[in-house]
């Protein structure tokens, strides 16, 4: 091999080993973010209540492990639509009572289906109970998948007679948990007098217009506590 060979072969070997070394760090560097991403809590200084939202998506999960990280609180998936109902509502609504935390449950509202129906499979899930959180109802999907046309004002309208007819059951203001396309689409934080529940990963969400009362402030938290990733809560300190 000639000399000028031996130098172009001493390259490719320095340039594929500097390749891999490329490829590791770079995996490496994915691997801790992930980490990050995947186990950050917000800090309890300026957080001081924190609690999680569970539902069958998490699978079984250690009640007392959740309430030893510090977890204050749970909100329960209850009801969806008009007849879906959480398999694992009532074991999980037991079990965080159990465990010593305040407990609170969620609708997933759907603006294709008959509100007053909505709000009928959510009172007959949820038990009327003076010491529940207050009601939380989940929006999220949009009506573009409606089949039939249905306006933006309607989709209000909608949502206000669920709200009245929940809150009646239980007594309390419903909490808005909205999501940045429902907002974006019905401006319903403006338009509606009720707290609000946003969702952004790390970063304190302000898409809404006005402040918020609880905030996922952790979509993916893993743990071993859980078989799947959790629902991470806080509340906003009073100001």
């Amino acid at each position: 091999m000639t000399s000028r060979r031996k130098k172009a072969a001493a390259r490719l070997r320095w340039l594929v080993r500097f390749v891999v070394v490329l490829a590791v760090l770079g995996l490496g560097g994915a691997g801790w973010a992930w980490y990050r991403a995947h186990s950050w809590l917000p800090d309890r200084a300026l957080y001081p209540t924190q609690g999680v939202e569970i539902g069958a998506r998490d699978g079984v999960v250690s009640w007392k492990s959740l309430k030893a990280i510090g977890a204050d609180f749970a909100y329960i998936d209850a009801s969806a639509g008009v007849d879906e109902r959480d398999p694992r509502f009532v074991a999980n609504f037991e079990a965080a009572r159990g465990a010593g935390m305040q407990v609170g449950a969620v609708h997933r509202y759907d603006p294709c289906q008959p509100a007053e129906k909505q709000a009928a499979n959510f009172v007959t899930t949820v038990p009327r109970e003076g010491d529940l959180l207050p009601p939380a109802v989940e929006l999220d999907t949009l009506a573009d998948g409606c089949a039939g046309k249905v306006s933006d004002a309607r989709v209000e309208s909608e949502l206000m007679t669920f709200l009245n007819q929940v809150e009646t059951h239980t007594g309390k203001p419903t909490i808005l948990k909205v999501t940045q396309a429902f907002q974006a689409r019905y401006a319903i934080a403006r338009k509606l007098d009720r707290n609000l529940w946003l969702v952004r990963d790390r970063f304190a969400p302000s898409y809404a217009g006005r402040d918020w009362m609880l905030w996922t402030a952790n979509s993916a938290l893993s743990t071993q506590i859980a078989p799947g990733d959790l629902r991470w809560l806080v509340i906003r300190p009073a100001s």
